[in-house]
């Protein structure tokens, strides 16, 4: 018996080593490197380049970081709405202006939502456009440089939220409010909501030539609360698409009294109409009190201007500009897929995903197959525009994208997983766990007519037991899965900056070559730039006083200043010599009432110092730049307010 139980134990040990040998190479035949672990595929070795970049909002942070995929690895974090000490933006006197808003100097906002600029509907990645909730505005980052170049204010707006999606020639950037207010504002009962608050979604033009926006039109909607919105594209091109929820106009206590009606609506938005209605004249002008900033790269000096007007359109009054689509139940995400043809709601609290069909809608609307109105804006019947509806994905839909193969890829916010499931056929093909509560996705282009359909990021908010802790704030997370095949593969996790909302990526080719490496000295227009240690000086205009400063490795010029007085306002306006790639200076002076300067190649920045004390303070630079960087330091002596020392200055000598 003993030896049968040995000749069976060796023919079964046989039999595994040969049939795992044999799967082993057929295996590496057929698939080659997708037969690889999943940590060879998300690695970047020394001296490569990521395949793709990321733009993930940074949510309450107000910022925008920038993270390469498949690695995982942040770049850099764009400062936007919020001031960021590290590069003195908002805390140098060039970029304060960009800040300002109707309501003053704000320094801080919650960014959610970032979208790349697109020609003929695919990414072009010239630009990112991303939204300010709380205090409304849209801001443009220019992938030259990386750096914030304009933001606009959105008046009659609040919780912009369903901002920025941009249609697919880049004609407009969208802002949608999440919160109706009066429109104008005014000194109404908070209980007398329905009817008199009204929801603004606004149109921001984008200049070709260099992206310029400006606000060229509002839709003064019903008070409902206006969530997510996409572009058509394609056979749709030319309308917006919005998911509203409080359809039925409640002020209180929203999570009950906002989830009473079975349905609510995507407000279908005809903007080739509206243009047409602009055209025509057929628009009301409203006063308006807002700020649209811009960032000039030649003088590196911001500018803010108040406007006080914006055209106005009334849906009840223009036939044909706005059609509500019923949609169950709360909707979040309002997404179209590469062909325009399908628009996904997401309902929150439906048990199935709903899809419309454009071409029913326009059938709908040809054939007037109207299921009421509200406030004059027609209502489709639902039957007339649905296309289909994937029974049962999962709990708490939020998002959907696409990768251009005929799929599309959903996030559950409840049962805290990604689903994979057919477009016309509508069935779920594949599911993966996320961890946790996972709100929404991207797949790099998965807002464009063209997704690269490699990747899928998923953007969780709950990750206590993922990481190492780090007291009762835990970091939030993206997840990367790959879904070249038919199944996801989970192959990545890694921290993110603020909370993630929503992110946009393209392939690095876009714009890795057309990144600036210097801003070239000759083109510096800025007020107080010297170009030369020969331009440098120190000019007193009664109690202020302006120092032409200049850094190079390893020194500032002027290194030694006297004659400053105590009660003086003294600019430093620092210009950087340096004209190599990736060589910036920094500049802190003690006791400066604000932060340090990160001046890049041939650029100046500008800082203010407030002498309160007599003595002889220092200066240094803050980024490590040379062999001899801790030479690179200056002193500046404060005499009293009385004093009659001699302004002076001077580098090198005794």
């Amino acid at each position: 018996m003993k030896k049968l139980f040995n000749l069976f134990f060796y023919l079964t040990t046989i039999t595994l080593i040969v049939t795992s040998c044999s799967k082993t190479d057929s295996s590496s035949k057929r698939s080659g490197a997708l037969n690889s672990s999943a940590a060879e595929k998300v690695y970047v070795a020394p001296g490569e380049h990521d395949e793709f970049y990321a733009f993930i909002s940074g949510g309450f942070s107000g910022q925008l970081s920038v993270y390469g995929l498949p690695s995982g690895r942040l770049f850099k974090v764009i400062p936007v709405f919020s001031q960021d000490a590290e590069k003195a933006w908002g805390y140098n006197e060039e970029t304060k202006p960009m800040l300002n808003t109707s309501y003053g100097f704000i320094p801080w906002d919650d960014s959610h939502h970032p979208d790349i600029s697109q020609t003929a509907g695919e990414i072009d990645g010239r630009y990112v456009f991303i939204n300010a909730n709380n205090t409304p505005r849209i801001a443009k980052i220019d992938l030259t440089t990386f750096e914030t170049t304009e933001i606009i204010e959105i008046p009659n707006s609040a919780g912009n939220h369903s901002s920025s999606f941009v249609t697919e020639n880049s004609e407009y950037v969208v802002a949608g409010t999440r919160f109706s207010v009066p429109v104008p504002q005014k000194d109404i009962s908070i209980k007398e909501y329905k009817g008199n608050f009204k929801g603004a979604l606004s149109f921001i033009s984008i200049a070709p030539e260099d992206g310029a926006m400006n606000l060229e039109f509002q839709i003064l909607m019903p008070g409902f609360n206006y969530d997510l919105s996409h572009p058509g594209r394609g056979k749709s091109h030319g309308w917006f698409f919005f998911t509203t929820y409080n359809t039925e106009e409640a002020n209180t206590l929203l999570e009950v009294n906002a989830s009473q009606n079975d349905k609510d609506f995507i407000a279908a938005i005809n903007w080739k109409k509206a243009e047409e209605y602009i055209k025509a004249g057929k628009f009301k002008t409203m006063p308006a009190n807002y700020a649209h900033n811009v960032y000039d790269e030649h003088t590196h000096t911001a500018t803010s201007t108040m406007k006080k007007e914006v055209k106005i359109l009334d849906p009840a009054e223009c036939p044909g500009l706005v059609y509500l689509l019923p949609t169950p139940k709360s909707p979040h995400g309002c997404d179209v897929d590469p062909s325009g043809e399908y628009i996904v709601g997401n309902g929150k609290l439906s048990a199935n995903l709903t899809v419309h069909s454009f071409t029913k809608m326009l059938s709908a609307i040809e054939n007037n197959k109207i299921d009421g109105e509200a406030y004059g804006i027609p209502i489709l019947k639902f039957e007339d525009v649905l296309a289909g509806v994937v029974e049962q994905p999962g709990l708490g839909p939020l998002h959907t994208e696409f990768d251009g193969k005929g799929n599309a890829y959903t996030t559950f916010f409840i049962s805290s997983e990604v689903v994979k499931w057919k477009l016309e056929t509508w069935e779920v093909i594949d599911r993966k766990p996320t961890y946790y509560s996972v709100g929404h996705l991207m797949i790099p282009g998965g807002n464009s007519a063209k997704p690269f359909g490699k990747y899928v990021l998923a953007m969780n908010k709950i990750t206590k037991d993922r990481y190492l802790p780090t007291g009762p704030e835990v970091t939030q997370s993206a997840q990367l899965y790959d879904i070249t095949g038919e199944k996801m593969e989970l192959l990545l996790d890694f921290p993110t900056i603020g909370e993630p909302h929503y992110a946009a990526g393209c392939p690095a080719d876009l714009i890795k070559s057309k990144s600036k490496k210097i801003y070239k000295l000759e083109e510096n227009k800025h007020k107080y730039a010297a170009k030369s240690d020969e331009d440098t000086k120190v000019v007193r205009e009664g109690n202020e006083v302006h120092i032409y400063m200049t850094m190079i490795r390893s020194h500032f010029s002027p290194d030694n200043i006297e004659g400053i007085k105590v009660g003086d306002k003294v600019y430093f306006h620092v210009t950087n010599l340096e004209q190599d790639y990736d060589v910036p200076h920094g500049v802190s002076m003690i006791g400066a009432n604000t932060s340090e300067l990160l001046i890049m190649p041939g650029q100046t920045e500008t800082f203010v110092w407030h002498p309160k004390q007599v003595g002889v303070w220092p200066f240094y630079c803050t980024d490590f730049c040379s062999a001899l960087h801790q030479e690179m330091q200056g002193y500046v002596r404060v005499s009293p307010k009385d004093s009659d020392i001699t302004l002076s200055w001077s580098l090198g000598e005794d």
